[in-house]
């Protein structure tokens, strides 16, 4: 195209009278067309080119009308140069634009290779990290099953020798049933833990939930002169969440209150809304935790109690987790004992991707 427009020029300004000045002047104006379309298209190389193929096109006419029109060959030679000149400019400027360009590329390619290869590493970290999780957790529920083994396989070697006293036999026996139902509760809460099912949101009256739960708990607690005190003044409207697993949460750390509180004591249950979110303080009066310890409370397998399994706040930890809430703890004042646990949910439950990851985290995260 470039070629066909020099050509044509040429062949124009050929055949156009020496005497048409202006539609001279036109023509010698069009030259910019092709040197400029070089210049950007091929570069200033292409220009040059251009420039060079349009000169010798052009020169016999300059020499013909150097003599017969010398201001009209003056114009052309004038009118060639500028122009030549600008399409070098041009080509300058595309030149450098193409180089940025594949600059930027390249770069590009590389920020795209870099980026694959940290997302490999991070999945690769994360792999080892699962699998290291899996590992701790593996040997943490080995070592919490072989103490009711041990226990079992004592008792059924008595039993099975027939020659304990009755009394001695019915202990075993009772040793027997006693850890089979705590290694039945310990494998039920390690699955719990390690495959937690997705949440089924529904509106849920908070409310009656709760009192729900505080009545179901309070049945532990007058066995063990615990009372414990429910306020919920300030509860309306509704929440979507799992009713039964966040009943699950609520339940544990109360029967948890109570169990830490020794002879008579009050458990303080306060529940109230935001515009946000639905916020529950489960507080008690026992012993509390040592500060060295507060770390690794939802940590699974650790437990401060001589029969725990050390399960039931990972597992609360988990479906709070999977509803996108949190659920945390401190200590009372000093001038009070115990702890107080606070579970926060949101009143809109999460997005499905949101809630499918906190289960993806839930067992080795």
């Amino acid at each position: 195209m470039i070629a066909f427009l020099i050509v044509s020029l040429a062949i124009t300004t050929w055949i156009t009278p020496p005497h048409a000045v202006v539609l001279h002047n036109i023509l010698h104006h069009l030259n910019i067309l092709p040197f400029m379309l070089a210049g950007m298209i091929f570069g200033w190389k292409g220009a040059l080119r251009a420039i060079v193929f349009a000169v010798m096109l052009q020169a016999p006419i300059v020499y013909e009308h150097w003599y017969r029109a010398p201001l009209d060959a003056q114009d052309q030679v004038v009118e060639l140069s500028t122009f030549g000149i600008a399409g070098m400019i041009a080509g300058l400027v595309a030149d450098r634009e193409r180089m940025q360009r594949a600059r930027v590329e390249a770069t590009k390619h590389e920020l795209e290779r870099v980026y694959s290869e940290l997302r490999e590493n991070i999945q690769q970290m994360k792999k080892t990290e699962r699998l290291t999780a899996a590992g701790e957790l593996a040997a943490s529920l080995a070592h919490e099953i072989r103490n009711p083994l041990a226990s079992i396989s004592g008792a059924a070697g008595i039993v099975a020798r027939g020659q304990a006293p009755a009394a001695s036999q019915h202990e075993c026996l009772d040793i027997l049933m006693k850890e089979s139902q705590r290694l039945n509760k310990l494998l039920t809460n390690f699955l719990d833990f390690a495959r937690p099912r997705l949440p089924r949101f529904q509106a849920t009256d908070p409310g009656a939930m709760l009192q729900s739960v505080t009545t179901l708990a309070q049945h532990s607690g007058v066995e063990r002169g615990v009372d414990i005190v429910l306020r919920t003044n300030s509860l309306r409207g509704e929440v979507q969440c799992d009713a039964e697993q966040v009943k699950q949460v609520l339940l544990n750390l109360m029967l948890n209150a109570i169990q830490a509180t020794s002879g008579h004591g009050t458990i303080l249950v306060r529940a109230f809304m935001n515009a946000q979110s639905l916020c529950v303080e489960v507080q008690d009066e026992g012993c509390g935790v040592e500060q060295q310890n507060m770390d690794r409370l939802f940590d699974p397998f650790f437990t401060t109690k001589e029969n725990g399994t050390g399960l039931g706040l990972a597992v609360s930890a988990n479906i709070v987790a999977q509803h996108g809430g949190t659920l945390s703890c401190d200590r009372n004042g000093a001038d009070r004992r115990g702890m107080t646990f606070r579970v926060e949910l949101p009143l809109q439950p999460p997005s499905v991707g949101d809630a499918a990851r906190a289960k993806d985290k839930a067992a080795f995260a």
